[in-house]
């Protein structure tokens, strides 16, 4: 699902070039749960960012699904993005003015699936909140936003869902909720999962926990059972 290899990344600075990604090589197959940790500036985000298309590196090869992203111009990732990753943003990223129906409908409706309003529907009674389908984000606790964009995340039922600290702005026990929620929409839908988080006991629900420092992949090693991930398999 995820191929990455020697991947570099320099961005200029006021003091110089800063080397973010210093030959980053990693596979990651399909259906995987993949924690990414290590301390802050180690250059997790920037890794799921390159992975998501988002980031272009200055050197080496990304491949998902199969798809070498760097032959690609920005309409091609925008368009697989769109059908292949679903991004889930620490702070939600929400349309402010649209209802969370309109939210999670709003992807579908860009790929012209029919039927956009019915899945997404659906997607938020997945989630408990068929009560909030016309609720606006300020309307929502910070726990119901973070549940409409995993519905919009999974609406699309992707391959590949990136999860940038998915609880970080949430208190525990929302946050509990909400990975319980994350691990079970990704077994039923069997998607493969990378998540970055400083959650210790949240990395070790991953069936791998890769750790990250200065930019460099320093350790790879097997994380917990991922129970619900496992028993849907």
């Amino acid at each position: 699902m995820i191929l990455l290899d020697d991947v570099r990344l320099k961005l200029a600075s006021a003091a110089g070039e800063v080397n973010i990604l210093n030959g980053v090589s990693l596979r990651v197959e399909a259906g995987e749960t993949v924690s990414l940790v290590g301390p802050s500036g180690s250059g997790k985000s920037t890794l799921m960012m390159v992975i998501g298309g988002l980031e272009r590196p200055s050197a080496g090869r990304v491949a998902v699904a199969g798809t070498d992203l760097g032959g690609l111009g920005e309409d091609r990732l925008a368009r697989f993005r769109r059908d292949r990753v679903g991004i889930v943003f620490q702070n939600f990223h929400l349309v402010p003015t649209m209802t969370a129906l309109e939210n999670v409908a709003m992807p579908l409706e860009l790929a012209g699936a029919r039927g956009a309003f019915a899945a997404a529907e659906a997607g938020l009674n997945a989630v408990g909140l068929e009560h909030r389908l016309l609720h606006y984000p300020g309307q929502l606790s910070g726990g119901e936003q973070q549940r409409v964009a995993l519905a919009r995340a999974f609406a699309a039922r992707p391959q590949l869902l990136l999860a940038d600290e998915p609880t970080g702005n949430l208190d525990t026990a929302t946050g509990r909720r909400i990975i319980e929620l994350l691990f079970r929409l990704r077994a039923e839908h069997g998607t493969t999962l990378l998540l970055i988080t400083h959650d210790a006991g949240l990395a070790q629900r991953c069936s791998r926990i890769v750790h990250l420092a200065d930019g460099r992949i320093v350790a790879d090693e097997r994380g917990g059972e991922d129970q619900v991930g496992r028993a849907a398999q």
